[in-house]
């Protein structure tokens, strides 16, 4: 089978697509044909060595994806050959088959394109894991979103609107802003700017941001922070800056603030049955239509290195998509 092979942790443009044996199953497991892949931030991070954690090498990158269950002996976790559906793992996403435990998967709702659900999973869990288990977000409170444009702040936006928050959309340029706008954010900010908490304090009448949402870092977040509101929360999700912020301690004691962690890959193990009920409201609202998943661009399997590109660049909308297979 066909495969994106990580030899050596390096850039991109070093890493190959090659044949590989088809991956073994071991008793309890299941053979999915991959149909999509999402490419998210963390596996530009993994593929260069950059990552928190390091996949042992050799190894195929790629953490969500969608498809159809090829083998399920003993039809584990209740999933039989044909049934279409969408995973999450450490890795093996980009790879024409992938060999998972019932536990990774789950089935998807009839009618969503595999291209929709490689790129739902990871960052629409994230952000309802954020807004409603960490920071309880209440309706009629002001949501500030950094970062609005990207595959999790995208997905904050539409989670907050569906929660009832006021959406304050944060990004860099203004094809970004008005992409936000575009799937709900009441209103935007240019963050890029000098002046833009006065634009913050402005559009929340001088009330600040009850709930901060983000994945960038750097210095962004702690000035996000000096204009948080009185007992706002602050959700920390990544560093897509590539710079972890410096807090000082004072900030949350005179803003009565909290900073809240928000690490999806330990949900799994730590909260499984949060993680369980967030999914099926997830899914219930992806069935009704209530929801509806922003796919960024879609690359053909061959193109995985422009996928890859497309995401680090500060121009990418959404989440970036493999389509591997129909």
């Amino acid at each position: 089978m066909k495969a994106v092979v990580v030899e050596q942790y390096a850039p991109i443009d070093q890493i190959e697509l090659k044949d590989v044996p088809h991956p073994p199953m071991e008793p309890g497991q299941l053979r999915i044909r991959v149909e999509a892949a999402g490419i998210g931030f963390v596996d530009g991070l993994k593929i260069q060595g950059l990552y928190q954690t390091k996949d042992p090498l050799p190894f195929i990158p790629g953490t969500e994806f969608a498809g159809v269950v090829d083998e399920a002996p003993g039809r584990p976790g209740g999933y039989q050959p044909g049934m279409r559906v969408m995973g999450m793992t450490r890795s093996g996403a980009l790879a024409e088959e992938i060999v998972v435990n019932p536990e990774a998967l789950y089935p998807l709702p009839d009618g969503v394109a595999a291209e929709v659900a490689a790129s739902f999973r990871a960052n629409y869990l994230t952000a309802l894991y954020a807004l409603s288990a960490r920071a309880s977000l209440r309706a009629g409170e002001q949501l500030l979103v950094l970062g609005a444009a990207g595959g999790t702040g995208i997905a904050a936006v539409q989670i907050g609107k569906l929660l009832g928050a006021r959406v304050i959309a944060a990004a860099s340029t203004p094809e970004k802003r008005e992409f936000a706008q575009q799937h709900g954010a009441d209103a935007v900010i240019d963050y890029t700017q000098a002046g833009w908490r006065d634009t913050l304090k402005e559009l929340t009448n001088g009330h600040g941001a009850d709930v901060i949402f983000d994945p960038v870092g750097g210095e962004i977040s702690v000035q996000a922070f000096r204009s948080i509101a009185w007992q706002g929360r602050h959700l920390v999700v990544g560093f897509a800056a590539g710079c972890i912020p410096t807090l000082p301690f004072n900030l949350p004691l005179l803003k009565g603030g909290a900073l809240l962690g928000v690490d999806l890959a330990q949900i799994p193990t730590r909260e499984p049955e949060m993680q369980k009920r967030l999914m099926s409201e997830l899914t219930g609202w992806l069935a009704a239509g209530t929801l509806k998943p922003v796919v960024g661009r879609v690359f053909a399997l061959g193109d995985f290195r422009e996928a890859f590109k497309t995401m680090q660049t500060r121009g990418a909308l959404g989440k970036m998509v493999v389509r591997i297979s129909k």
